[in-house]
């Protein structure tokens, strides 16, 4: 992965996680990741549109994984695509928790465990100091 394609993809992702939507200014200790939406493991290649801006928590979460379980059914379901699905049709923030707002949301919301305690800690912080 070239230089510029590591850029073209902070750029389109607006340096913002495109799973969680933190973004990379509020973690300057952090560099958030270019990660692979189909690991190379499953036939994904270092394609752009194959590539999505990370958070370290939401990339070390995600893996190599591709679906998980429903909470509301069990039934196997894909993990939120940034490149050909939209955020807000499958999540939405309620101050400071991400909510899945769909099958796809509510199993992406649970395999990076985008409500862990420290993550919502960091989120409600990042909040308070922007009002």
């Amino acid at each position: 992965m070239t230089a510029a394609e590591k850029a073209f993809v902070r750029a389109r992702a607006g340096d913002r996680c495109e799973y969680c939507h933190s973004r990379q200014s509020d973690e300057p200790f952090f560099r958030y990741q270019i990660e692979h939406v189909v690991a190379k493991q499953h036939g994904g290649g270092d394609d752009p549109a194959n590539l999505a801006l990370s958070c370290p928590h939401c990339n070390s979460h995600k893996g190599p994984n591709l679906a998980g379980l429903d909470p509301l059914g069990g039934a196997p379901t894909p993990l939120f695509d940034p490149r050909v699905q939209r955020w807000e049709d499958h999540f939405a923030h309620r101050s400071p928790l991400v909510m899945g707002q769909s099958a796809v949301g509510r199993v992406t919301v649970g395999v990076l465990n985008m409500n862990d305690r420290v993550r919502v800690e960091f989120r409600a912080t990042v909040q308070a100091s922007a009002e």
